[in-house]
């Protein structure tokens, strides 16, 4: 190129000052697809267990804590998730202060501990601490680090490969239940559960083998201000307050797809197999929309899916009471809430800065985390308050669905500045 009639010539970057370049991503090659494939592991450990929760709510139901009402019982899954996701805030700042390699050897070690405490606990309090408290933080250091170092490597394919990962969750939450439903008969309750976290263990050499960023990690100022300086951002205000409603939805019918199974007379064996059917169905919903949503948006299909999940809790799950309707419910909406998990990060990093992805992912998921504290236990209380009936849970379930589906839309045509049928 000239310059005031000098040619002047650019030396080429080294590879490693293309690897550091925030603007420069590969889209493919042998590292990155690692990368996608530690972090399939790593969403298979933690959002995969946590997709079981639908067994644990049944078996403690009717096992070690048979005398707790299912409300009290519901605050173990439930605080869980909101671990998972409080979390959230914090490792993304150590991401972003320190990378992911110490996050996540740190992380597999406290998870893991975390479940082999489960397994020798028999009391309330001690699943609260074990399963709900430790497992989940350690869980949460492998999760996020892994979604934030695929948006490093990836940028027409983000979608793709955010959904190619968090099919991992799938994954587990198909061959977790199936497990532990099978081995608690055999091995008993305590040998399942070590059993589980050793299956974990070795999936976790994996991740931290291969999950690396692309960027050098950028030292910050940790403080609060940060955290909530991002909600000034009006799309990104409004994709958080969808998560929150769309969260609290999705969560109870997760929660109680088991004991409503045994509800419509399903065999307990059959019932455990909903939360199988529905991680199944979730894995599609992961995959497919992803590469749909580098074509046509990823907000469009964010929208499209969680309208889909209010019509199936209105139009299936209220108006059915037969094995075959949640089968159908179960299937349907683990492919429609599996665009949701795996569409999430990719939605953030769509409308933030490369380098404040972490910190942006994390104030989300700690909203979300709010949602997942409470929803399954308002479930538990409405099945009370309607005498075992689920009906005003599935319209609690579908109106907090719809208020969600609203939000996307409206965050949608905020970045689209009104135009309906246009990629986003």
């Amino acid at each position: 190129m000239t310059k005031s009639g000098v040619e002047v010539h650019q030396e080429p970057r080294s590879a490693e000052e293309k690897r550091n370049d925030a603007q420069s991503f590969p889209d493919g090659g042998l590292q990155a697809w690692l990368v996608v494939l530690g972090a399939f592991f790593g969403l298979f450990i933690s959002f995969g267990w946590t997709n079981c929760v639908g067994v644990f709510q049944e078996y403690y139901e009717t096992h070690q804590l048979a005398l707790l009402s299912p409300s009290t019982v519901s605050w173990i899954p439930s605080l869980s998730m909101f671990t998972i996701f409080i979390a959230g805030p914090f490792v993304g700042q150590l991401f972003d202060h320190f990378g992911p390699r110490v996050l996540m050897l740190l992380g597999s070690a406290i998870h893991i501990f975390g479940l082999m405490m489960a397994s020798i606990s028999s009391k309330y309090y001690q699943f609260i601490l074990s399963q709900s408290i430790c497992s989940p933080i350690g869980a949460a250091m492998v999760l996020y680090p892994s979604f934030s170092c695929i948006t490093t490597w990836f940028l027409k394919k983000r979608a793709l490969a955010m959904g190619i990962a968090a099919s991992g969750s799938s994954m587990g939450g198909v061959v977790m239940p199936i497990m532990v439903n099978r081995l608690i008969p055999v091995i008993g309750f305590g040998w399942t559960m070590r059993t589980c976290a050793f299956l974990m263990l070795g999936l976790l050499i994996i991740t931290n083998l291969t999950v690396r960023s692309r960027l050098r990690p950028q030292p910050k100022n940790f403080g609060i201000a940060s955290f909530f300086t991002t909600f000034k951002d009006p799309p990104f205000l409004l994709l958080t307050l969808a998560g929150f409603f769309y969260s609290m939805g999705m969560f109870i019918p997760i929660t109680f797809l088991v004991t409503y199974g045994r509800n419509v007379g399903m065999s307990p064996s059959l019932a455990g197999y909903l939360v199988s059917m529905f991680n199944g169905a979730s894995g599609i919903g992961r995959i497919l929309p992803g590469y749909v949503a580098d074509k046509v948006g990823n907000f469009n299909v964010s929208l499209f899916a969680a309208c889909l999940s209010t019509v199936l809790v209105f139009g299936v799950w209220l108006p059915g009471h037969s094995h075959s309707t949640a089968i159908v419910f179960a299937s349907l909406f683990g492919l429609s809430t599996g665009t949701y998990t795996a569409m999430s990060p990719a939605l953030v990093a769509q409308i933030s800065d490369i380098r404040e992805i972490g910190l942006r992912s994390g104030a989300m998921y700690a909203f979300m985390s709010i949602a997942a504290l409470t929803g399954s236990p308002i479930g538990g209380a409405l099945i009370t308050a309607s005498g075992g009936s689920y009906w005003k849970l599935q319209v609690f379930t579908g109106v907090m669905l719809a208020v969600g589906s609203a939000f996307y839309g409206a965050s949608k045509l905020y970045l689209a500045k009104g135009k309906v049928w246009t990629k986003v």
